[in-house]
């Protein structure tokens, strides 16, 4: 989807300048970043739609950084990706609410499927709480004077 906005979050340079570029290449407006701390500076700066994180890094890991973006960027959808899976760090990815996980290496064609299959769920999200936010607005006209 060529108005899919996303960040790559990884320790491995090339895996970042690759991916990146293919992409790229593919329409996908991407950033980068090598740890986590920069991941959330990012995600403060930009509007992400998609983020492609890795399980082992160094510094804050990929489950850690998950549970922030879940607590500050609830709608933001997120793949884990390993070249070291564990069932444990899957298990607790999905459950702290990561949309998939892919294993390294992965296939081009299957990142990009899950990629768009992650941004359609949260355009789907914001599509739900828009019409949630309309429907309040005609049955309760003053409730426009409420705070969220």
């Amino acid at each position: 989807m060529a108005n899919t906005r996303l960040l790559l979050v990884d320790d491995e340079e090339r895996f970042l300048v690759t991916t990146k570029s293919v992409l790229e290449k593919r329409g996908y407006q991407t950033f980068v970043a090598s740890n986590g701390l920069d991941a959330m500076a990012i995600l403060a700066e930009k509007h992400i739609d998609v983020i492609i994180l890795d399980v082992k890094m160094p510094g804050l890991d990929g489950v850690e950084v998950l549970r922030r973006i879940k607590q500050k960027h609830a709608l933001v959808e997120v793949i884990m990706l390993t070249g070291h899976s564990t069932t444990e760090s899957a298990v607790e990815g999905l459950k702290l609410g990561a949309f998939d996980y892919i294993m390294k290496p992965c296939d081009v064609k299957i990142l990009l499927e899950k990629v768009d299959k992650a941004h359609n769920r949260k355009q789907a999200m914001e599509e739900k709480i828009q019409k949630e936010k309309i429907d309040k607005i005609i049955s309760h006209p003053l409730s426009v004077f409420e705070k969220d």
